[in-house]
């Protein structure tokens, strides 16, 4: 697959951080994109009407709650049949974090049933029914690509919640890949400290800790993991794989 006028690509959580810069990067090179957020989320709502002004008729409103398996359902068959009735590329960006308000990994209380079951509703259940629902609108030669984190690997999370999350949806990644071949590819890229919305009023001490734990003492900028997703989603041979973006984190803790 090339990312091109001909590709039909879905993005949740497409209108921010991530997932905006992936919307941009499949628009520039012609892409008809589905974008997803959340419903009555204005400044989303906004986001997209700036992008189908630039780009005209290859944008696609998706509103819907990835955790809503119903809601999720109705948002790919609604966008799949906008973009001609098939999908080329799925990216499982929308997620939940509570990376504002960190919970130690000692701190065992703060992780209610709750807590558990809003993390992982919408990123890792969130992905699943995306992706199930995309399956039978997949061309061959499909792909999808799933945002992870380095928290999955291991890395320090914002929660325990959060870190337990994103890896099993590096596994998921995995099983989807197997349960999709060989007309469909499936891949994670797993991001660390990303300068997007969610790290935008982060204190100058944390931002500068995490920052001095990287080789490269620098962001991931949000285009940095719209680049890795492109070359995921164009390269035939990458599938079941997990892409680290992370200016050298993995290497330095």
């Amino acid at each position: 697959m090339i990312i091109e006028p001909r590709t039909r690509v879905i993005v949740t959580g497409g209108a921010s951080g991530i997932g905006l810069a992936v919307t941009k990067a499949c628009l520039e090179r012609g892409a008809q994109v589905a974008v997803n957020a959340l419903p009555g989320d204005a400044k989303a709502s906004e986001v997209i009407a700036g992008l189908k002004a630039t780009y005209n008729e290859t944008v696609v409103s998706a509103f819907a709650d990835v955790s809503d398996r119903g809601a999720v359902e109705d948002m790919i068959t609604s966008s799949a049949r906008q973009l001609g009735g098939k999908v080329d590329l799925l990216v499982n960006n929308a997620g939940t974090s509570n990376t504002r308000d960190p919970i130690p990994m000692s701190d065992l209380d703060k992780m209610t049933p709750e807590f558990w079951g809003a993390i992982f509703s919408t990123n890792l259940l969130g992905p699943f029914w995306c992706s199930r629902a995309a399956a039978p609108y997949f061309s061959d030669g499909g792909a999808i690509i799933n945002i992870a984190s380095i928290a999955g690997l291991g890395k320090s999370a914002s929660s325990m919640a959060y870190a337990a999350s994103k890896a099993a949806l590096i596994n998921m990644t995995i099983n989807l890949a197997k349960a999709l071949a060989p007309h469909v590819r499936v891949n994670a890229v797993a991001p660390g400290l990303t300068r997007t919305p969610w790290t935008a009023d982060w204190p100058e001490a944390r931002v500068s800790k995490s920052l001095s734990s990287t080789l490269l003492g620098r962001w991931v900028e949000a285009e940095d993991v719209a680049h890795a997703v492109i070359m995921l989603a164009e390269n035939p041979s990458i599938t079941a794989q997990t892409l680290v973006v992370d200016a050298g984190r993995g290497y330095h803790e």
